[in-house]
């Protein structure tokens, strides 16, 4: 194993007051009560394995990666690591505003132990990865901050670790560079890099990591897939405005399915129909389809929202939308009616397996005020139709013609 933490805490001491610390030193009396940030954590993570961790700001995480690194001692119980570390905590940290870029790159690797002849082959390398152009030979406090994050995490990334540890790093910067950035982290994965991630980025978590954890308030509650952890944890978002109750149960495909929400109006049925209006689960690509989702009411609301999302095999949304956001009214709806909403739309996505995932809520999202959340509520398959063979999650109908010049002799 890369990573083993058995039965890991942190606690901190909070005195009363500024001179709270200075009296317990000096008549050796208790003057602070103990806070624990972390608690009775156990997990493992095996070589090239990538797990994400998920959590609310404030629920360790930070904490967590800090004592991986060696940053914080743990509180209680023990851990181990085997390799070589790199750790994207805080881009930038320990860079010298007056040094050149040049001057930082050469301190940093220094640091971390590297010699004087090897700095010399990854300087170009880095240049090349960070693109900052002449800015390399200028001081720091010239950067902005997107240059002084890519000079950061090409220095940080500049030698592939046994471990990766990224915290949030990623999240400052354009988007091109995130791209690149992210394409190394792939690489270093398939080269056998084990990587922990903390990120809010769903797609990111999904797409990089293998397995996920979520914590709460120091503890681990959730262990599992990226996609039933994320699951999971948007129904945990939704507990902070109602008391919701949070309901588990294996789906198809052994899938969990995760139910949120106050109860004030429950999702019955959600299925695709075609234009016969006949129940289907296998349309052909570009088919014309309808959404169908039905819902009670057990006490009168106004204008509640309805809406799906359409994910794919890997948990990816592939696409969602809402009366919100389509701009059509309920109107009221009174206590003990079934309403059924239809979504018409035409099915060009790829071929494969897909997942409708339903929600009734107030206004543009499902976190202000969930009234239900229905996770894997149906599951349908993509089949080839008429269309030609084509690449990639989506159908774009396309067309292509050759215009050949020949020069005159």
């Amino acid at each position: 194993m890369r990573i083993k933490l058995d039965n890991v805490g942190k606690k901190y001491k909070v005195f009363n007051g500024a001179f709270a610390r200075v009296i317990e030193w000096v008549i050796a009396k208790k003057m602070h009560r103990e806070k624990w940030v972390l608690r009775n954590l156990t997990f493992e993570v095996g070589e090239g394995e990538s797990l994400g961790i998920i959590g609310h700001n404030g629920a360790g995480k930070s904490t967590l990666l800090k004592i991986l690194t060696g940053v914080l001692p743990p509180s209680e119980g023990s851990f181990s690591t085997s390799g070589s570390i790199a750790a994207l905590l805080e881009l930038g940290m320990g860079f010298h505003p007056d040094f050149t870029g040049i001057q930082n790159i050469r301190m940093s690797l220094q640091l971390t132990g590297v010699d004087n002849e090897k700095i010399d082959r990854l300087i170009p390398e880095i240049e090349a990865f960070a693109e900052i152009g002449d800015y390399v030979n200028q001081p720091l406090r010239t950067y902005s901050s997107g240059m002084s994050v890519r000079l950061a995490f090409a220095t940080a990334t500049a030698i592939r670790p046994d471990i990766l540890i990224v915290d949030e790093a990623l999240s400052v910067g354009d988007v091109y560079f995130q791209h690149k950035c992210f394409d190394r982290i792939k690489k270093f994965r398939e080269e056998g890099t084990t990587l922990l991630f903390v990120s809010h980025d769903p797609g990111a978590i999904k797409n990089l990591c293998d397995r996920a954890i979520l914590l709460d308030q120091g503890v681990l509650v959730k262990e599992g897939t990226p996609e039933a952890v994320l699951d999971y944890y948007n129904a945990v978002v939704a507990l902070r405005e109602v008391e919701y109750s949070i309901t588990q149960s294996v789906g198809e495909n052994n899938r969990i399915n995760t139910r949120s929400g106050s109860g004030e109006l429950t999702i019955t049925k959600v299925d695709i129909v075609d234009k016969n209006d006949r129940l289907v689960h296998a349309i052909q690509v570009g088919e014309r389809i309808q959404v169908r989702i039905a819902f009670q009411c057990s006490r009168k609301i106004v204008n509640p929202t309805v809406g799906f999302v359409i994910k794919d095999r890997l948990g990816n949304a592939i696409f969602g939308t809402n009366t919100y956001q389509l701009n059509v009214n309920a109107g009221e709806v009174e206590d003990g009616t079934e309403v059924i909403v239809l979504f018409s739309l035409s099915a060009n996505i790829g071929m494969g397996t897909y997942s409708v995932t339903a929600a009734i809520h107030e206004g543009l999202t499902h976190i202000s005020k969930n009234y239900d959340w229905w996770d894997h509520a149906f599951t349908f398959q993509v089949i080839k139709g008429q269309e030609p063979a084509f690449d990639g999650t989506i159908y774009l109908p396309s067309s292509a013609t050759f215009h050949v010049f020949n020069e005159s002799r």
